[in-house]
């Protein structure tokens, strides 16, 4: 077990970035995206920013188990579940969602399985938690924390009610 940050108020950063998000799409004259979370920590917040932004799409999961460049190495997630995108994907503006942004891995491998479904016309990366330690040059549109730390920490969003944050030694 980890160490929870009591000091972050999880809703309150969500909110702050459905404000950041809502004035981004506004800027690249955005109204009507689709917002797809990516299993299970990323669709957690995004359910939370989807309801407070009253999208009118429906939601869409993915889980990219699949898609991880590490698969043959540490084998397969055993609950892996099956993404569900609501709508096509074909020139849709996208709004990722995901919980932490570490090396980037994860949305590479989201990102592949999107352009599985089609091409979108754009992808706005939206996360809880950007730390330190990036592998690839991805970079979120829209932040709820920075953290600086060092490899040997995790953090990781628990939930999925109430959302928490913990750290805690790989």
């Amino acid at each position: 077990m980890g160490k929870t940050l009591t000091s972050v108020d999880i809703d309150a950063t969500i909110k702050a970035m459905g404000v950041d998000l809502a004035g981004l799409l506004a800027q690249r004259e955005i109204t009507q995206p689709l917002m797809i979370g990516v299993h299970t920590g990323g669709l957690w917040v995004a359910q939370k920013m989807h309801q407070a932004l009253g999208l009118s799409k429906p939601l869409g999961e993915i889980d990219i188990s699949f898609y991880r460049d590490d698969f043959t190495r540490i084998g397969l997630n055993p609950q892996v579940k099956p993404s569900q995108i609501p709508v096509s994907i074909e020139g849709e503006d996208i709004v990722l969602v995901d919980d932490v942004l570490y090396t980037g891995r994860t949305v590479r491998a989201a990102l592949n399985e999107i352009f599985d479904y089609g091409r979108p016309n754009s992808v706005t990366l939206v996360v809880l938690v950007d730390r330190s330690g990036r592998e690839l040059p991805l970079q979120a549109d829209v932040i709820g924390l920075k953290l600086d730390l060092s490899p040997q920490k995790q953090v990781k969003l628990t939930g999925p009610a109430p959302l928490a944050l913990e750290t805690n030694r790989n």
